[in-house]
């Protein structure tokens, strides 16, 4: 029985419509329940500042959190070094998403710069419904294998058979913008003592490719 295989490259442009804002709370204290309260208060600040910008509760969610005790090397009187434990490093990851709302974003960001929590701030535009992408993409990279196929088969004079099998690998798409939106720790004291406001910005659009093999018979 005679085949083709043929090798499908699906690609899709979106534009971002949803923001993904993640933050990081960090804390140390040698004794476990101060630095504990210490991270807490600052997640305290950042509801705070959620609130104040009209999000629903329940919208700050925590992604990660862990506690790891910290170490240090020091040197004694005899210039040896020794493991000294230096406390207790308490750590949140936050993530708080909302529909792409350029004016929004600046004014949370605002509002986080002023609130005193000082979180370490990343910044992702992407597609609220990241699916309906995926779907998408899996019907361009399908039209494109099948149009290759019936290509081949009519300059060889041969006709296109049954489908007898697809061969897709189900990784997680990375439907990001590559718009970048970073801001330096040291900036944040800044933005809450400027008289300017944060810049709102146009993000990039979202271009992925994926691709996927059909085996056909040739009839």
């Amino acid at each position: 029985m005679r085949t083709i295989t043929v090798k499908g490259v699906g690609s899709v442009s979106a534009k971002p419509d949803y923001i993904t804002l993640s933050m990081a709370v960090e804390s140390t204290d040698k004794e476990y329940d101060i630095a504990l309260q210490k991270a807490s208060q600052r997640i305290a600040l950042l509801q705070a500042v959620a609130s104040q910008n009209r999000f629903e509760d329940g919208s700050l969610k925590t992604t990660d959190f862990h506690v790891t005790t910290e170490y240090e090397n020091v040197k004694d009187r005899n210039g040896n070094y020794r493991r000294e434990f230096a406390g207790y490093r308490c750590t949140y990851q936050l993530k708080l998403s909302f529909e792409l709302d350029g004016l929004r974003l600046a004014q949370t960001l605002s509002s986080i710069s002023a609130s005193g929590a000082k979180p370490e701030l990343s910044i992702a535009f992407t597609v609220k419904d990241p699916s309906k992408v995926s779907r998408e993409l899996l019907e361009s990279a399908s039209l494109n294998a099948k149009e290759k196929a019936e290509v081949l088969c009519n300059c060889m004079g041969v006709e296109l058979g049954a489908l007898m099998s697809i061969d897709y690998n189900w990784g997680e798409l990375n439907v990001f913008s590559r718009t970048r939106y970073e801001i330096e720790d040291g900036i944040m004291p800044l933005m809450a003592t400027s008289e300017c406001s944060v810049p709102e910005i146009e993000p990039d659009d979202i271009d992925v490719r994926d691709t996927v093999t059909f085996i056909w018979e040739i009839a």
